[in-house]
């Protein structure tokens, strides 16, 4: 059977790890910074690149690539890599096209660490980032490109403030200019959105949320559809295109086509910065992967139902929840994600403002203030507060973040058991 063919769901059961006869039936575990090999010379070929294979765990390992290469297909990728953090996959992806001196624009709507990531500390090694609203007439984007932009980033679904990114808009502004698009897709996750589909090129995860599910370990991944052509645009990639003087004069766009851009990524960043996932959280992640097609059908569901609650509740001011009719990005929800489910987060304020946002919170027992998000169990976080406090006033409403925003993440429990809580804590 062609694996193209098999549905996404069979491909979270059964991709990735193939056993051959004898071998085990779930992924193995390799647990080794090292691997093994009989001459100097088999060592020397694998440094060259000119055979495959495995000699340190800092730059591949097994478990590692088998758990990647199941994303990949979940996305319809041709190639993947998995990193420490959703947060080191962004940076990943970022500073394997930019440099010192470049600039890239990012759509303002983002998750606080990475609006800090992209506006301070990439800052302090010579990259600048501009923000835009992602909402913004695609004339007011185009304007805040230079000569020396290399990217255009967005969440296809902001977190926190549950915008949907129009993915062929950002597509199309970012090809006129000569650059790829670079999309986090962490919160529809491939299940109920493949971004490639609408011309993105290159999609990052934070595997921490979703995919693993459980809370249980920290990850990312970085997956390249291999359709933004390097060669193109050679003057403005030569990182991509021109040899490299710290692999021995390796073009990567020559010798490795498709794969270019994460054969670069593993070989030089992730060879210098390190930032690797472990194969034992791998593992865990790829336990995570098998019940995602699952999983996310249950957030969507109980989402929707406790968004039609809230949205019809008194004491609530509004809702934001691409589900619902009334939302401003329901058609492109309905357009970009499979059956319109979104993901299991909703987002709301309190009547009274951001003091009864606490209240509220503080008031719940079944879902826990933790700073996590998008895992089995139903969570609440207030954003300026926590994940976002290190922003502004002024960033915070840049991004779309209000005094009064409450992340709600909807858990796989019973939905009436969810709603119950939500009564309770509005009442008390």
């Amino acid at each position: 059977m062609d694996k193209k063919n098999l549905k996404k769901g069979t491909i979270c059961v059964q991709g990735g790890w193939q056993p051959k006869k004898g071998e085990s039936r779930v992924l193995p575990i390799y647990q080794s910074t090292t691997f093994k090999y009989d001459t100097s010379e088999q060592m020397a070929d694998l440094f060259d690149l000119k055979a495959s294979g495995y000699f340190y765990t800092r730059l591949q390992n097994p478990t590692n690539d088998v758990v990647a290469s199941k994303i990949c297909d979940l996305e319809g990728g041709v190639a993947a890599m998995l990193t420490s953090s959703g947060q080191a996959a962004n940076f990943y992806a970022i500073f394997n096209i930019c440099e010192a001196g470049d600039h890239f624009i990012s759509s303002s709507t983002i998750y606080g660490g990475t609006f800090n990531l992209f506006a301070v500390t990439m800052k302090k090694l010579g990259i600048e980032c501009t923000f835009v609203d992602p909402d913004a007439p695609e004339e007011e984007i185009l304007a805040a490109f230079r000569p020396n932009t290399k990217a255009l980033f967005g969440e296809t679904i902001a977190n926190p403030v549950c915008n949907v990114l129009d993915i062929e808009k950002f597509a199309r502004i970012a090809h006129s200019q000569g650059v790829p698009l670079i999309v986090d897709n962490t919160f529809p996750t491939p299940i109920n959105c493949q971004p490639f589909k609408f011309g993105c090129d290159i999609v990052t995860h934070s595997t921490t949320k979703y995919m693993d599910g459980h809370a249980s370990c920290v990850g990312g991944c970085i997956v390249d559809s291999g359709n933004f052509d390097w060669g193109a645009h050679r003057d403005k990639f030569p990182g991509m295109t021109e040899p490299d003087p710290s692999y021995h004069g390796l073009a990567y766009y020559e010798s490795f086509g498709k794969a270019a851009f994460i054969t670069k990524a593993t070989v030089q960043l992730m060879r210098d910065l390190g930032s690797i996932q472990g194969p034992q959280n791998a593992f865990l992640l790829n336990l995570g992967l098998e019940t995602l097609h699952l999983r996310m059908r249950r957030h969507c569901e109980n989402a929707q139902k406790v968004a039609e609650y809230l949205v019809n509740h008194p004491k609530v001011a509004w809702v934001n929840y691409p589900g619902l009719k009334s939302d401003k990005y329901y058609d492109l929800a309905q357009k970009q994600f499979e059956d319109g489910r979104s993901c299991g987060v909703v987002t709301f304020g309190i009547k009274g403002g951001r003091e009864e946002s606490i209240r509220f919170m503080d008031n719940l027992k079944l879902a826990c203030i933790v700073t996590h998000v998008a895992d089995a169990r139903t969570c609440v976080l207030h954003p300026a507060s926590h994940t976002h406090r290190q922003l502004s006033d002024e960033q915070l409403i840049e991004a779309g973040v209000r005094p009064d925003l409450i992340r709600f993440s909807v858990g796989i429990e019973e939905a009436e058991d969810i709603i119950a809580d939500i009564e309770q804590a509005l009442n008390a």
